[in-house]
């Protein structure tokens, strides 16, 4: 890692309508040098990157690039600064080539040649390792190599400072690894990259410094191997971790011998699930576990009839039941926090109480409205219990960051009382003080009797909130552990095909 300096911010401080953002912070990016930027949902992260990329004007404070003092005032003014981002969600065009991708925007003239861009494409990719065709189709990418080009397009527009905002939330750990061989390449080749991320393990596999905030002020800048995990987890919520190193403690009251809450046998959907059984019980947290594929979504999107059932049979507390969409679900205590927030949990242009009061408004029916004041009294309530940061219920929850936008949307599901509640991703880039908020949320709803299955990608927390897990691959339930079984080597030991279920398991002991 070089020691020359490429970016300096200096007392940085922007403010919206009732909300200090930034106040007063620094942020200094090195040569070569992969830097993590850290902190909870609210921090001041996004504030500072747009600051940078001229998306928000900066109220006080300064910027130098390369020791010269500069000002940003709008994407393209930053894009010519050289600096350059990529989002958490690709901007590209699936429907256009990896070439096309490339150098969109950038045509000179009414004529293009399209074998000197293919050409130019080719030794691009080569040259950064990347492994796909200049004509291949970019939505037949999968999402790392949609990243990597992303990554080469901005870099090929002489980028210097390369912004990567959450690029690994959607990835699974060889796409992961996958990118930060190629984050690696261009830290020896002097770019210098601002890596935010709410993946903490990632920070130590690739980071070299680590810059954090709270509450829109710098709490610090750390080397990343002098810094303890616990301590930066400490240190981005602002207090010591007693209250969450043992999450599980809050342990959840699974009564055994009661008929299940929810049972299925054959179950299968339109979405290619093959056919499986299930069933939970009161008190109960299971989750589906598997690798990214294995099938974890889809079941679970059965089971709500989220997607079309196409076979099996059904009970509710042991009374065969019928669900043929979402609606029957809910009629029968059954709620669905879906994996994608943004495209099946929210609708973005309406306030928070309005998404709020969702499942409410349609188990009531078109014909019974729920009325404004009972709306606002249920969102104030909903706001205060569950801790939303928003500056009001009129707020558009397209504005508020991801984790409040998922409390928003489990409190819609608390509101009508689920029996079973399916949480599918619901810690998902999200930061640390909002997930153990989640974690310790689920295990009290648990703990009065309700169900609930639970689906992470980090499996260190299906073991931690977690009392039974299934074991999927290629959409296939291949194994069940509970107990001391419970562990991440005999998870990944029942998908490699060595462990079919506990029983196997505690005789090969």
């Amino acid at each position: 890692m070089s020691s020359i300096t490429l970016l300096q911010m200096r007392g940085i401080c922007k403010a919206f309508p009732g909300v200090r953002a930034l106040h007063d912070v620094d942020f200094t990016l090195r040569k070569g040098e992969i830097h993590a930027l850290m902190g909870e949902n609210g921090a001041g992260k996004s504030t500072l990157i747009k600051v940078l990329t001229g998306v928000y004007l900066k109220e006080s404070g300064h910027v130098d690039i390369e020791g010269k003092r500069v000002s940003i005032r709008s994407p393209h003014e930053a894009q010519e600064n050289g600096v350059g981002t990529v989002y958490q969600e690709i901007t590209l065009c699936s429907n256009l080539t990896v070439a096309e991708n490339i150098f969109i925007g950038r045509e000179k003239g009414a004529f293009v040649s399209w074998r000197e861009m293919n050409k130019k494409a080719e030794d691009i990719l080569i040259d950064m390792g990347i492994p796909a065709r200049p004509r291949q189709e970019l939505g037949n990418c999968s999402l790392a190599i949609q990243q990597m080009i992303a990554i080469a397009r901005v870099i090929n527009m002489k980028c210097k400072i390369l912004i990567l905002d959450e690029p690994t939330s959607s990835l699974d750990e060889d796409e992961v690894q996958k990118l930060f061989v190629l984050m690696r390449e261009l830290k020896g080749r002097g770019v210098g990259i601002i890596f935010v991320t709410h993946f903490i393990d990632q920070v130590y596999q690739v980071s070299d410094r680590i810059t954090i905030l709270r509450n829109g002020e710098l709490v610090g800048e750390f080397e990343a191997d002098k810094l303890p995990q616990v301590e930066l987890v400490a240190k981005m919520m602002g207090k010591e971790l007693d209250d969450v190193v043992n999450i599980k403690n809050i342990a959840s009251s699974e009564e055994d011998g009661s008929v299940p809450l929810f049972e299925a046998r054959k179950l299968t959907s339109a979405a290619g699930v093959k056919p499986y059984d299930f069933s939970i019980k009161k008190g109960e947290i299971n989750g589906f576990t598997g690798l990214l594929g294995s099938g974890r979504s889809e079941s679970v999107r059965a089971i709500f009839a989220a997607d079309r059932v196409t076979g099996g049979t059904v009970k509710v507390k042991g009374e065969p039941v019928r669900i043929r969409k979402p609606k029957d679900a809910m009629k029968h205590g059954i709620a669905y926090l879906p994996e994608d927030r943004k495209s099946d949990g929210i609708i973005a242009e309406l306030s928070v109480r309005d998404n709020l009061i969702l499942a409410l408004q349609t188990l009531g029916g078109f014909f019974k409205p729920v009325s404004h004041e009972k709306a606002q009294a249920i969102a104030d309530e909903y706001i205060k219990l569950l801790n939303i940061k928003t500056a009001s219920a009129d707020t558009l929850i397209g504005s508020l960051s991801g984790g409040n936008q998922q409390k928003v949307i489990l409190a819609r599901w608390l509101l009508i009382h689920p029996e079973y509640l399916i949480l599918d991703e619901p810690t998902r880039g999200i930061d640390v003080g909002t997930k153990i908020e989640i974690q310790k949320m689920v295990l009290k709803l648990a703990s009065e009797g309700m169900g609930i299955t639970f689906i992470s990608s980090e499996i260190e927390e299906m073991l931690r909130t977690c009392s039974r897990l299934i074991v999927m691959k290629d959409r296939n339930i291949v194994g069940e552990l509970s107990g001391v079984d419970m562990t991440q080597s005999n998870v990944m030991r029942t998908i490699a095909g060595e462990v079919q279920n506990a029983e196997v398991l505690q005789e090969s002991i």
